[in-house]
């Protein structure tokens, strides 16, 4: 179990002086002082850690401090949590810590500011690592064509992804244009069957079979994502900026294609294999007619998702030097 310490003191405020604004700093070793005060006393409450509470690579813990100061409470109440990884800790879950620890202190903190990181060489480390991991992500990711139904995280999770993506991926003033229809099970499948019966209606029978097999390995995933863009949008900010009118259909496609890439890195990092798909607009008005999609929803892409059952085609790469061009290094 994690513990905590707190450490009280009082410090005059000099008239005129700013409220410090917190900061999170990360010290590589534990305190020295272990001994443990009465909990009814002022002074310092401080707690030994467990030695199975180390990180077992670096031998030593990670503390993070926050100083505060309460609006209902003159004196800086200084807490302390134990963290006993390097890992890098999200700022959504700073505030959160802070909560926890101002409700074990015996005068509570009754408002906990926004936390900012003082960056370090162990931050910095931390940082790196952090990019790294993304970049290593950035290369898994392939073209999966080879899919089964199976799924090796719920249905759950994979809305919980495309909700947490359309949220937070940018677009051009904030206009928010992309829209997504997640399909599951049945749904797929119906929706690769409209797929199947309108290109059977066009691709000529000796073309057909190989359009088939294609079509099958789609319809063999666990699911899709449709990906449209909304045109209400697109009209109402070239309306409203009329100077950048023309440019807002292509700042729309660029929007589209930064939540399907999110998409796709997500899903690779959740252990799904994927492949995108653009077959419309040869069946955006079945799709909306089966589904009930608005008439202003422009369909743009499909990725087909599943678990991977089978290898991705070898990679070739233009030469990078060809490709990127740096000036003022």
């Amino acid at each position: 179990m994690m513990r905590v310490g707190i450490k009280q003191k009082t410090k005059k405020k000099k008239k005129g002086t700013a409220t410090p604004e917190p900061v999170i700093q990360y010290i590589s070793s534990p305190p020295k002082d272990t001994t443990r005060h009465d909990s009814n006393s002022p002074a310092i409450h401080t707690y030994s850690i467990h030695p199975a509470h180390r990180n077992k690579q670096t031998g030593c813990c990670s503390y993070i401090h926050i100083n505060t100061y309460s609006p209902s409470s003159p004196p800086m109440t200084s807490l302390a949590a134990r963290v006993v990884s390097r890992a890098a800790i999200p700022r959504r879950r700073l505030s959160a810590l802070a909560t926890q620890l101002s409700s074990s202190s015996s005068s509570p903190i009754s408002h906990i500011p926004t936390v900012r990181l003082r960056h370090t060489q162990q931050t910095a480390t931390m940082s790196s690592a952090t990019t790294n991991a993304f970049l290593d992500l950035v290369k898994a990711r392939r073209t999966n064509y080879a899919l089964s139904k199976d799924l090796p995280v719920s249905k759950e999770r994979i809305q919980e992804i495309v909700n947490h993506a359309v949220l937070h991926v940018p677009s051009s003033f904030n206009s928010q244009p992309v829209r997504v229809a997640v399909l599951f099970g049945a749904e797929h499948d119906k929706f690769w069957g409209l797929v199947e019966e309108t290109l059977k209606a066009i691709v000529p029978a000796d073309a057909w079979s190989a359009t088939e097999t294609r079509l099958n390995g789609f319809k063999a995933g666990a699911g899709s994502v449709l990906f449209f863009e909304d045109q209400t949008v697109v009209k109402d900010f070239q309306s409203k900026f009329a100077i950048y009118a023309d440019y807002f259909p292509g700042w729309t496609t660029q929007a589209d294609a930064m939540v399907q890439y999110t998409l796709w890195l997500a899903f690779e990092a959740e252990g799904l294999g994927a492949n995108l798909q653009h077959y419309n607009p040869i069946v955006d008005d079945k799709v909306a007619a089966t589904w009930g999609i608005p008439a202003t929803w422009k369909l743009n892409a499909q990725l087909v998702f599943g678990k991977k059952a089978g290898q991705p085609g070898e990679k070739t790469f233009q030469p990078i030097e060809e490709r990127v061009k740096v000036f003022g290094a």
